[in-house]
């Protein structure tokens, strides 16, 4: 096999090179930044981006590019027409994030039934006062959107005692959800109606673009908490804040936003039943290892001209 040219858009340390070069040995890597990568894009043949990068220009101007594989689940940055309709596999990173995501969630959820974040305005003034606080044993806790990252959040749910109900496009056998429901809108809103937390771990595409709306909010409990780490272009985000400012639904807890950074001006920075955290449910120490293990196990393939892994439909985004 002659040189395989591999541009990364991340700093690596010493360890993921040596991952990458034990499965290509012959490889030659070069790490650069979104600025500097059009030097290196004419002998480019495999390019690893985060998917919200606007990379698509880097890739029309390298015409030896096989294959792009994105360091995050979303790709975004990605979706042109004259990267959807070109011969370049995409694959993701899609499968690592479950464990950071699913822990943020679980936070969220505690903070929220345990008075947490009462707790923490309360000490910036010096205040003494209790409140009132809850459980999230037997609490019923409605995943929209059951990929990995739905499955670990089901596994730490039936752990801490909850049932778990979930949406998703095909109805599978799933060992950590009570009750799986197809993904149709009747289905959903009635699914939204037992749940006493919902969480949006869905991809955002054209068909779940604004996908939460008023008559979702509509249809939940007035207690119940809306946590979204999916993408922000998922919810209809001013109905959001009518359904918070009307009492429609009890709280949110929001990583992800129709703009981020979340503006100045949007009302959900100063509501008492909001938390609002910058895009961070994903990240973790270990964040870089797993992708690169990820990206190195499909090179093993891509070498091998096997089946890879995590293959992305570029007409559908996901």
């Amino acid at each position: 096999m002659s040189t395989i040219n591999i541009v990364v858009l991340n700093q690596l340390g010493e360890r993921h090179k040596a991952a990458i070069l034990k499965e290509m040995p012959d490889a030659a890597i070069q790490v650069a930044t979104l600025e500097q990568a059009p030097t290196y894009m004419p002998d480019c043949n495999i390019l690893a981006v985060w998917g919200w990068m606007n990379a698509a220009p880097l890739c029309q101007a390298a015409p030896h590019l096989r294959w792009v594989h994105a360091l995050t689940a979303g790709v975004e940055g990605l979706m042109v027409p004259e990267f959807q309709q070109s011969p370049v596999l995409l694959t993701n990173s899609r499968g690592i994030h479950g464990i950071p995501v699913s822990e943020h969630v679980l936070a969220l959820m505690l903070t929220f039934s345990r008075g947490i974040h009462h707790a923490l305005r309360q000490q910036a003034e010096s205040r003494w006062q209790r409140f009132d606080t809850g459980e999230i044993y037997e609490k019923t806790l409605a995943i929209v959107g059951l990929g990995s990252i739905g499955r670990e959040i089901a596994k730490k749910a039936k752990a801490m005692g909850m049932r778990v109900l979930a949406s998703k496009q095909t109805v599978t056998q799933e060992l950590f959800v009570d009750k799986l429901y197809p993904a149709d809108n009747a289905s959903l809103c009635e699914m939204l109606s037992q749940a006493d937390f919902v969480i949006v771990a869905l991809p955002l595409m054209d068909e779940t673009k604004e996908m939460f709306r008023l008559e979702h909010f509509t249809a939940m409990k007035q207690h119940a908490c809306f946590i979204n780490i999916a993408r922000g272009g998922v919810v209809r985000e001013t109905d959001l804040v009518t359904a918070l400012e009307q009492r429609l639904i009890g709280c949110a807890g929001l990583d992800v936003f129709t703009v981020e950074p979340l503006p100045s001006d949007s009302p959900l920075w100063s509501m008492p039943n909001v938390i609002i955290t910058p895009h961070v449910a994903a990240l973790s120490p270990a964040y870089l290892d797993r992708a690169i293990q990820l990206f190195t196990d499909n090179l093993a393939r891509f070498a091998a001209g096997g089946d890879m892994l995590n293959i992305i439909n570029k007409q559908r985004g996901y």
